[in-house]
């Protein structure tokens, strides 16, 4: 079963510009409470979408340069990434269906 892959400022680049498949990152931090209650939900999609999709982790405390770049101001932030360009987010806990959904239509 595929997982989300754990990104830092150094492998940005190559995991997520560079991805050949739609990327969504989630930008978060171990001491924030909604990061863990949206965290089963890419864990459970990496493995759905596996082939189709990657999730990516950032750790905003480990990552600051990336996380800086992108103007992250809240967690949990996700950020939708087609073929190398920024397309979608969502900050905060939100369904599984709003994530699929805005996901599903980066496949199309």
């Amino acid at each position: 079963m595929a997982g989300p892959v754990h990104v830092t400022d150094d492998s940005f680049q190559s995991e997520v510009i560079e991805s050949d498949v739609p990327v969504i990152v989630d930008f978060w931090a171990e001491w924030c409470g909604p990061c863990r209650q949206i965290a089963p939900i890419i864990i459970e999609m990496s493995a759905e979408y596996d082939g189709r999709a990657k999730m990516v982790k950032v750790d905003v405390d480990e990552n600051q340069v990336v996380a800086g770049s992108f103007g992250i101001r809240s967690i949990p932030t996700l950020l939708f990434f087609k073929d190398g360009e920024r397309v979608d987010q969502v900050i905060g806990t939100v369904p599984k269906k709003v994530i699929t959904e805005k996901l599903e239509r980066m496949l199309q």
